[in-house]
């Protein structure tokens, strides 16, 4: 610059358009459109929610039922974002949803208004049955009614809860819960009995183990794939661990081919 008939241009003239914090329309405007996006897709996957298979955790936040099973399946694949990692351990810590339909809209079977960011909604546990929060407060029931199964006001659930009196609300009920060794859908914590359960399995092993070296003899464990979905009752979710099972059995097959392949072109390399 200079000598060419041009100028320095100041900061103000360069900076006419400063930043400014956003209004509070603004700040409501990207509250509604991130709701709302938490109303139309799951938490764990991004991808859009099924009605049929929608669950929740004890934060209200929303996920696919066959999301938060393939989280839970042991896996290779890297993930950014795991069940574990929000605070889900196994399916006992995800509620089962039942929602009310009006054609294509979730709507609350009382006040039949559209659920979704516009409205504050809540389920009740252990049922599940979705409702507008202020249909609840209305009726002020100590019964679900849709099904009459009884409930108590710590377990309803704010459907993606924002503020903090119903963040605080939810987490002091899950604290309470977990100091009771209950999940969030009111059943057993079986995680301290899983750890026993697999540490005398080991131990059992081992004993067999040592008794067919001493015997001279050995023989094959082998763990056929009806076995890993027998202790499930519910049909929905044996059918989707069985489709989850498949999966992970077809992708470890391709990698030990690709990885066999890519070994012989080494050594013919060689």
């Amino acid at each position: 610059m200079g000598n060419d008939g041009g100028s320095i241009p100041r900061r103000n003239e360069l900076v006419k358009n400063a930043a400014r914090a956003p209004t509070i329309s603004e700040l409501k405007a990207t509250a509604l459109e991130s709701l709302g996006h938490a109303w139309a897709h799951c938490a764990l996957s991004g991808e859009p929610l099924d009605v049929d298979t929608l669950v929740s955790d004890w934060r209200g936040r929303l996920y696919n039922y066959e999301a938060i099973l393939k989280g839970l399946m042991p896996s290779d694949e890297p993930a950014d974002v795991t069940p574990s990692s929000l605070g889900i351990k196994s399916l006992r810590d995800v509620a089962k949803l039942k929602v009310s339909k009006n054609g294509k809209k979730w709507v609350c079977p009382i006040s039949m208004k559209e659920l979704g960011p516009s409205v504050k909604a809540v389920y009740l546990i252990p049922c599940g049955h979705v409702f507008a929060e202020v249909a609840i407060k209305e009726i002020q029931d100590k019964v679900c009614p849709e099904c009459a199964a009884e409930y108590s006001p710590k377990n309803i659930i704010t459907v993606l809860a924002t503020t903090k009196e119903d963040l605080d609300q939810l987490e002091s009920r899950i604290q309470d819960l977990r100091s009771q060794g209950l999940t969030h859908t009111l059943k057993k914590d079986k995680s301290e009995k899983k750890k026993k359960r697999k540490n005398d399995d080991v131990k059992e092993e081992e004993k067999n183990a040592k008794g067919e070296r001493s015997n001279g003899e050995t023989k094959p464990n082998k763990k056929s794939e009806d076995s890993r979905i027998s202790g499930i009752n519910n049909s929905l979710a044996a059918s989707l661990t069985a489709k989850v099972l498949a999966e992970q059995d077809e992708r470890n097959k391709r990698r030990k081919i690709i990885a066999q392949s890519t070994a012989q072109r080494n050594e013919v390399v060689r």
